[in-house]
């Protein structure tokens, strides 16, 4: 379920206005992060432990030059550049995802602008091609998101919410004995066939209209590709390799190169002998950090805090495509009711 907080801070600004949002553990960083900061904290004191009470003298000598040459080097990992790079590119993906994420109400709202009749076929033509456009979209939201899996597992789910009928069934099940690709372009096609015979019908009264509207089933067509597209096609396995084997070589590097050493020793770059490595977690808590908000962003299909809600959306959809293309006629003002072509009723909103 994804995580709103702009509300939070609409009307803050300066010093500290993000402050009351780091208390916030639904969605943060910590609920991410704090797994791999307490394995890290674990592994560090059991090497430091070992150190100081363990070795004998000449290993000890040892181990600090292994410390020494761990702190040199360790930084030559290009971890910022490399792991920059790719939450760049993940975040872009996901913005790019969610435009894709089709929505029914331009198409209810062309229907019913170049669709007005109010007679029993005009009405079902308009349902009709709604029914297929958010057939259409659950069929796509089913493939890729296992919340909605789940909800509609096979197509007789699909007919008890309303999607499909019976008969429509046995069309989608008669496809599948001839092709095993995914069938979102069935529905469409059906919508558009159902737009064709409401032309011949002159249910739709010109072909400039029925363009219009055969451009905003089209557009879903493309939107529900798309998320297929993201769903099936990810960044390359190569580049999230690199990046996950730079963050954590680096952390297996800072476990050892950020222990504290004897300061007796007079080793220059470790003068102070602490207990806790502050700085070391800091900076693996942003390394790590960022690597989880790719994690989170690079499939949003899922049920994680950052992930689209897709079974709210489906909801909504329905809801909505109805409300617009089958507006009341006390829903509009005076000056529009005229459009059903009868008298305005007695609980109308007066102008």
């Amino acid at each position: 379920m994804t995580v709103v907080y702009c509300d939070k801070v609409a009307s803050h600004g300066g010093f500290g206005s993000f402050f009351k949002l780091l208390l916030k553990w639904r969605g943060s960083v910590y609920k991410m992060v704090w797994q791999d900061m307490l394995v890290f904290l674990v592994l560090y004191y059991a090497i430091t432990l070992i150190y100081r009470f363990a070795l004998p003298e000449e290993n000890m000598r040892v181990f600090e030059m292994v410390v020494v040459h761990c702190a040199k080097f360790r930084n030559l990992i290009p971890i910022s550049f490399v792991l920059g790079f790719f939450v760049s590119l993940v975040v872009s993906r996901w913005w790019s995802t969610y435009k894709s994420i089709p929505w029914p109400d331009v198409l209810a709202i062309t229907l019913s602008t170049y669709i007005t009749g109010q007679d029993p076929e005009s009405k079902n033509v308009r349902a009709t091609i709604l029914r297929y456009a958010n057939l259409t979209i659950a069929l796509t939201f089913a493939k890729i998101s296992p919340a909605v899996q789940r909800k509609l597992p096979n197509l007789q789910q699909f007919i008890v919410a309303g999607y499909l009928t019976d008969v429509e069934k046995i069309a989608l099940d008669n496809m599948e004995l001839k092709t095993k690709q995914h069938k979102l372009w069935v529905p469409i096609t059906w919508a558009c066939k159902t737009l064709q015979k409401a032309r011949n019908d002159e249910v739709v009264v010109n072909d400039s209209h029925q363009r219009l509207i055969a451009a905003e089933i089209m557009a879903i067509r493309s939107q529900c590709g798309g998320l297929l597209g993201f769903s099936c096609y990810n960044i390359p396995l190569v580049y999230t390799q690199v990046v996950t084997i730079a963050v954590y070589s680096f952390f297996i590097f800072s476990l050892i190169g950020e222990q504290y050493l004897d300061p007796e020793q007079g080793i220059p770059t470790h003068l102070i002998d602490l207990y806790f490595p502050m700085f070391a977690l800091l900076q693996l808590f942003f390394y790590i950090g960022w690597l989880k908000v790719a994690e989170a962003l690079l499939n949003p299909f899922g049920e994680d805090d950052h992930d689209f809600e897709f079974n709210s959306m489906l909801q909504r959809h329905r809801e909505v495509s109805n409300m617009l293309s089958e507006a009341d006629k006390n829903e509009l003002p005076p000056h529009l009711q005229e459009l059903y072509g009868s008298e305005v009723t007695s609980n109308s909103v007066e102008p």
